[in-house]
């Protein structure tokens, strides 16, 4: 009875869906978020079991709304794709996000940044990686046994979880599908789509001069 009582008196623990900071700092950090969330998305759009979350809130434990992150983009394997208000992973199997992303921005301090490899590295992560895009300079960390190391021979690196590959050029990273088609951005997308478009009719135009049904 008195446990009863205690249940039924104990506050209800709310976990915030927004941490008060804003998703980017900048208009080329918000690109490469949007560009590398977005091609994930892609990548991924036929496996309903890989969630794909971009400045979202994870919670590792429950009871505690104090330990939490929000990686750039995150890919979570194991896990249904969909809408949610934070990633509470006792929700999901338990399943912690095997991938991660930070895209750095003059804002980010090393303090954070430590703190940020702390907690990926004690909350499970298999795959760290970072980008500065105004110094074009791109790292990665794996995890061994209960440990994240830095991937020394990062150039080229095809991520074990991902099947992409990370190209260090100039005057930025290149990233390629497991095809080799690099990532593109929702505008250059839009434009190859517009152009086979225009090729289409282009072509259906001449068949009809021919005297051919392009049906």
């Amino acid at each position: 009875m008195v446990s009863q009582l205690e249940s039924l008196n104990k506050p209800e623990i709310i976990y915030p869906e927004r941490d008060g900071n804003p998703m980017s700092d900048n208009t080329v950090q918000f690109r490469w978020i949007t560009t590398i969330k977005a091609n994930l998305d892609w990548l991924f759009a036929k496996d309903e079991q890989v969630f794909v979350a971009g400045d979202l809130l994870w919670y590792p434990t429950e009871n505690n709304n104090k330990k939490r992150q929000a990686p750039d983009i995150m890919v979570v394997f194991g896990r249904p794709k969909g809408d949610r208000g934070s990633y509470q992973q006792w929700k999901e199997d338990n399943i912690a996000p095997q991938v991660v992303f930070e895209i750095l921005s003059p804002g980010n301090t090393q303090t954070e940044m430590n703190r940020k490899l702390l907690f990926y590295e004690h909350h499970g992560v298999e795959e760290y990686y970072i980008y500065d895009p105004d110094k074009n300079d791109f790292s990665g960390l794996l995890r061994n046994a209960q440990t994240l190391e830095v991937i020394e021979k990062i150039d080229h690196w095809v991520s074990p979880r991902l099947g992409i590959r990370f190209q260090l050029a100039e005057p930025e990273l290149i990233i390629s599908y497991p095809d080799g088609q690099p990532f593109s951005s929702y505008t250059e997308e839009r434009q190859r789509a517009e152009n086979e478009r225009q090729r289409a009719e282009k072509l259906a135009k001449k068949l009809k001069e021919l005297g051919i049904n392009p049906e």
